[in-house]
């Protein structure tokens, strides 16, 4: 500690010491650990500001207690055994050390969430870090608003498992459901149980944000079941495995000229060849020879093997085209400037297309998200 900080620290200490109310001495308390939380401290300086640490710990006013526990409580400061105790002390000391405290090992958080004190359960789920063994007893025993919290703190490590436990527990809690809808990342079965539970906007938070198993897709799509639809095209986009995908399309009499082209014009191309290929009975990557490297007839031969509607052939060769086009100025083709880039110059050529799929194309420009004079800057 340097000299300027070791007296400050004395002079601080004299005054906790000579103060006459506990005011005072809560306010040379906090100033005292602030001081050493802010200080560059050797080992021996560390070891004098931790005995420190304890003497406030059992201080017998409560205000002088909890100036300590608010200052320090996200500090390496504060050992284990005093963690514990103050964990122990009324909620305005306890609730800031417990929230955030590196001092607890994982079995300490467990055991205050056994202990089964709500606001110490919603102290622990909302850590700035949530291990995956506390979240699971958080899932398992935390009360309604606890679990709440937990969900709703993306820095929760919350397995299956847990979230499993959660929709288990509280299907009927519009809030929890939420909190758990809007985690940045969901297992496919949880994401298909919180469709049955959540409300309507939360639903079409679901299935536009998640990817479901293609037989959910695919039955909310045909049946709109609740009001909540499920664009097919969308769900593709967000599998991890097209191939699989297209095949259960295709085993369900899902996968046609009208989804494929929809598709295309979207700018997903990945889509359309896994389409093709499965509609054609052949290997991906021969697929995508035909599409890309096979000269003009390619495309043709591919098409007809498929079965597609020969009638609709140029309105997909406008989109190769234009996607092509596209690639070659450069676009990102997995952002959104590219897609809406895409949609717009395929529907400028007036494609041949069926009155419902021109309507869904341009429904999907209008709602897009990349609007043309921010693509214009974009592209500028």
């Amino acid at each position: 500690m340097t000299a300027h900080r070791a007296r400050l620290t004395e002079m601080d200490i004299q005054r906790l010491v000579k103060a006459a109310d506990d005011d005072e001495r809560a306010e040379a308390a906090h100033k005292l650990c602030r001081n050493m939380d802010r200080a560059d401290l050797d080992d021996r300086d560390r070891q004098a500001a931790q005995k420190i640490v304890r003497l406030l710990a059992n201080d017998a006013a409560e205000l002088v207690r909890r100036a300590m526990a608010v200052t320090l409580k996200a500090s390496d400061l504060i050992p284990n055994d005093v963690a514990r105790r103050l964990a122990a002390d009324v909620d305005s000391i306890a609730l800031p050390i417990i929230g955030a405290s590196p001092a607890f090992s994982d079995e300490d958080l467990i055991e205050i969430v056994r202990g089964g004190a709500a606001l110490r359960q919603v102290a622990v789920a909302g850590r700035p870090r949530v291990s995956r063994d506390v979240a699971q007893a958080l899932a398992d025993e935390g009360c309604e608003q606890a679990v709440r919290a937990l969900a709703a703190n993306d820095n929760a490590d919350l397995s299956e498992r847990a979230l499993g436990a959660i929709v288990d527990r509280f299907p009927d809690s519009a809030e929890v459901v939420t909190s758990v809808a809007y985690r940045q990342v969901l297992p496919l079965h949880i994401t298909e149980r919180l469709i049955e539970l959540a409300s309507e906007t939360v639903r079409e938070h679901l299935v536009s944000r998640h990817a479901m198993a293609p037989e959910t897709a695919i039955r909310l799509a045909q049946y709109a079941r609740e009001r909540a639809t499920v664009d097919l095209v969308d769900q593709a986009a967000s599998s991890a495995d097209l191939g699989a995908f297209m095949a259960q399309l295709n085993l369900r009499k899902a996968l046609n000229a009208s989804l494929l082209l929809r598709g295309l014009a979207r700018g997903q191309m990945a889509m359309f060849e896994h389409g093709l290929a499965e509609l054609a009975n052949t290997p991906h990557h021969r697929a995508w020879l035909m599409i890309h490297d096979a000269g003009p007839l390619g495309l043709k031969a591919i098409y007809d093997r498929a079965g597609l509607p020969p009638r609709l052939f140029q309105a997909f060769r406008a989109g190769v085209d234009t996607w092509r086009a596209l690639s070659a100025e450069g676009v990102d083709t997995a952002s959104e400037v590219f897609r809406q880039r895409m949609l717009e110059r395929f529907l400028t050529q007036r494609p041949n297309v069926l009155r419902d799929d021109l309507a869904y194309l341009m429904e999907r420009l209008d709602q897009a998200p990349v609007r043309p004079a921010r693509i214009a800057a974009t592209a500028a």
